[in-house]
């Protein structure tokens, strides 16, 4: 089966170093198309797969972007579409790894005759997205979907409390080697490093972004011990900035003694 990938992001998330691990064993028979440049188009060639940037221009809709913000990509999102059309007659199959990936995938799914299938990253909810967001994901996703792989049991349940169709949906947790993570990490320099030596240290690896829940460690820090600290590894995309700047007072409100940085 020839397959051609969709993604939306030039960026590295987790959706984007998920999909490289499911490309690879179709690195001789398959596509990746990705809406915008950027590292992950490196990564994937880094790794000899074959990849097409589709656009010069991010398309401007967010999880909480209303319809008429959406109307006005329509601009972006039609040349794209045009180009996913072209290329798809030569694929057995699309494969939409991201939401906007969905968008661009079931119309050209529906102009090229060739199935598509949703691969769903994210939990569709009213906390995480708007109304008319999620009432396209789940619209498209039961119209023109053939399959949509949950990554989790939430994801599942969240996509059919949104109204998803529960008989096309399929749970498949990401793939990760065990090994890596059970090689022996020596703690006690990271500590003496950064001055901690008796502290109880929380690691938090994540994209910065409110359904990403940093807040919500920072309260629950606010109650712990003063021996208890958190080290937050990742930094804002798809213009989430304003969140950062939002923990960065989070932690100047508090009243610390030996002082608190973020």
């Amino acid at each position: 089966m020839k397959i051609l990938f969709l993604d939306q992001s030039g960026n590295l998330g987790g959706a984007e170093l998920c999909l490289l691990d499911i490309v690879r064993p179709y690195r001789d028979r398959a596509l990746v198309g990705l809406f915008t440049d950027g590292p992950f188009r490196h990564l994937l060639e880094q790794h000899q797969l074959p990849v097409q940037i589709l656009s010069d221009r991010t398309i401007h809709v967010r999880k909480q972007s209303h319809w008429w913000q959406g109307l006005s990509s329509l601009g972006q999102l039609l040349p794209i579409v045009a180009q996913v059309v072209k290329l798809s007659h030569h694929y057995d199959l699309v494969y939409a790894n991201t939401q906007k990936a969905l968008v661009i995938g079931a119309l050209a799914s529906v102009l090229s005759q060739r199935p598509l299938v949703y691969h769903l990253h994210d939990i569709l909810s009213a906390d995480h997205f708007s109304t008319s967001n999620l009432r396209l994901a789940v619209t498209l996703a039961n119209q023109f979907a053939i399959q949509v792989i949950a990554t989790s049991e939430a994801a599942r349940d969240a996509f059919i409390a949104a109204g998803g169709e529960a008989v096309r949906t399929t749970v498949i947790y990401n793939r990760f080697d065990p090994a890596f993570y059970q090689r022996p990490v020596p703690v006690d320099p990271i500590r003496t490093q950064w001055g901690w030596p008796d502290r109880f240290v929380i690691g938090h690896f994540s994209r910065l972004s409110p359904w990403k829940g940093q807040h919500i460690l920072l309260e629950a820090l606010a109650h712990c011990p003063e021996n208890v600290t958190a080290i937050f590894v990742g930094d804002a995309l798809y213009g989430e900035q304003n969140y950062v700047q939002e923990l960065h007072q989070q932690v100047k409100s508090w009243d610390c003694n030996d002082g608190c940085t973020l």
